[in-house]
């Protein structure tokens, strides 16, 4: 009996979506990238794209623990001297907060071309309506 090694050929992608209604913006994050990278999969393999599409909903109702609204910052910088361009999270939560879960989960997945490819897949909205529905996405039970 041989190991099963999965490639571009039988990988079977679906839909999930996640409600991050009222969950620590990290929590919901972090099961966004195991879905993205098919690591809940029994076939998963480490090498290749095998997971599925995540549809993230209510981004702004995200919540962030503690003083993180206050004292964590997203940091820019454009290369020169003078360069560095802060954003505190409040502000971010309250303009953008489709960014805000972008930026945590692309954390949260690999730091090459397979990451890059993994994050294509994830389509964050921030209210509870999403554009997606002729994919038929279920609800993932966390």
């Amino acid at each position: 009996m041989s190991t099963f090694m999965a490639n571009s050929s039988n990988v079977v992608r679906k839909w999930y979506i996640l409600d991050a209604a009222g969950k620590p913006l990290g929590r919901t994050a972090a099961t966004a990238a195991v879905l993205l990278r098919g690591k809940h999969k029994p076939t998963y393999t480490p090498h290749v794209d095998c997971g599925d599409f995540v549809i993230v909903l209510n981004s702004d109702k995200a919540v962030l623990t503690g003083k993180k609204l206050l004292q964590k910052y997203h940091r820019t910088h454009s290369g020169y001297a003078g360069g560095l361009k802060e954003t505190q999270y409040k502000k971010l939560m309250a303009e953008r907060p489709e960014m805000a879960m972008s930026l945590a989960v692309k954390g949260m997945l690999g730091k090459n071309s397979l990451g890059r490819a993994q994050l294509k897949r994830l389509k964050v909205f921030k209210g509870s309506e999403h554009i997606h529905a002729a994919q038929q996405p279920v609800a993932w039970a966390e």
